[in-house]
């Protein structure tokens, strides 16, 4: 078991973005072909708003990893500040032998 008091902020930082860059790739997606069904269903065509739906595609993308890669930013400084008050984290490392 091996303690650790230090994070690699921006590899931390960047690891936070992609990850919630997929998931708003996966809010855009739903966003995108929800509203497009909602408008065939409601008014039998898609008006603007249905376009401009799939903007949300390529936005919410980048604003999720935008405020990813800030947030995680400001917490890993955070716990390397705060992390000798409470015992940083515990980390089981295994060792593959092959």
């Amino acid at each position: 078991m091996e303690k650790s008091n230090k994070l690699r902020v921006f590899a931390f930082a960047k690891f936070q973005a992609v990850l919630l860059a997929l998931v708003g790739l996966l809010a855009g997606i739903f966003y995108s072909f929800g509203e497009a069904f909602y408008d065939l269903l409601s008014t039998g065509s898609m008006n603007s708003g249905a376009a401009l739906a799939f903007f949300a595609l390529l936005c919410m993308p980048i604003i999720f990893a935008a405020f990813g890669f800030i947030l995680e930013l400001s917490e890993a400084c955070l716990f390397n500040i705060f992390a000798n008050w409470f015992e940083g984290i515990q980390l089981d490392f295994i060792q593959n032998d092959s």
